[in-house]
């Protein structure tokens, strides 16, 4: 058996909780440290159908990668989104510990992730934001070389929809055949200078606003948005690996009601 404390520290150890950005809440959230755990159901989001799956497994712990708690709650009700989550948590005593932007920065995190599931190769930091306790560089967004050089934006943006299973990917073409790619997973927008500065001709991303797409054309950059799930979704599966290999009696599992929130047409 292992605890909601030690595993709190197992995830710290590979994403240090004290790297994550000054406006995140992401940590141990909800429940008792001491609470033995035998299953934990690991999700992007902490949704209400996510805490009733949980509750359906008899999962002590849901370890998430968007904070169950990210502005301050003033109340804990059955009125609010948040207070039902939270209600339904409490009332079943399941634990929540979420990995936000300590993931996303991580070496071996969302980033990293995300540049392998897209087939990169030669993959180094977008931005180095510093050196956690352990001397690890991290920093969000990856660089890498794409697998088939040469690729259009169109077609990149067909391979990139394939190989995250998108509801769709915007994008705009920049005149250069894809070679080299930066990633970040969610919202990376503010990082088109970043990604020119690092030579790369393509940046997949999500949640890009129209300036976004007019700035990346006029600065010849292949610009694609596949979605904040997809592109973050990634790192749930190799999440269910590293805490499988490390707490080898506890039951892990992925989510199976947990999905992109939209649909297109």
């Amino acid at each position: 058996m292992a605890t909601v404390k030690e595993i709190y520290e197992f995830i710290n150890s590979i994403a240090p909780f004290d790297i994550q950005e000054s406006f995140d809440n992401a940590g141990f959230l909800v429940g008792r440290k001491d609470r033995e755990v035998r299953r934990i159901l690991v999700a992007l989001d902490i949704t209400h159908e996510v805490a009733e799956e949980a509750a359906r497994l008899g999962a002590e712990l849901i370890v998430a990668h968007h904070p169950v708690i990210f502005n301050p709650v003033k109340s804990v009700i059955d009125r609010t989104p948040t207070g039902e989550i939270l209600l339904a948590l409490i009332e079943n005593k399941i634990a929540a510990i979420c990995a936000h932007t300590n993931l996303d920065a991580a070496r071996g995190g969302v980033n990293d992730c995300l540049a392998k599931a897209l087939e990169l190769t030669e993959i180094g930091q977008l931005c180095q934001a510093g050196v956690d306790t352990q001397g690890r560089p991290y920093g969000i967004g990856r660089v890498g070389t794409v697998h088939r050089p040469g690729l259009s934006a169109r077609e990149y943006a067909a391979f990139v929809k394939e190989r995250l299973n998108a509801a769709n990917v915007r994008f705009v073409g920049g005149g250069k055949p894809v070679q080299r790619v930066a990633v970040g997973g969610g919202a990376c927008g503010s990082m088109l200078e970043d990604v020119v500065a690092q030579g790369c001709d393509t940046f997949v991303t999500a949640d890009l606003k129209y300036n976004q797409f007019l700035d990346a054309k006029a600065l010849g950059l292949n610009l694609l948005d596949a979605g904040h799930f997809p592109t973050e979704n990634v790192v749930c599966g190799p999440m269910v690996r590293w805490l499988s290999e490390a707490f080898p009696k506890v039951e892990v599992r992925l989510s199976e009601v947990h999905r992109e929130v939209y649909k297109s047409v």
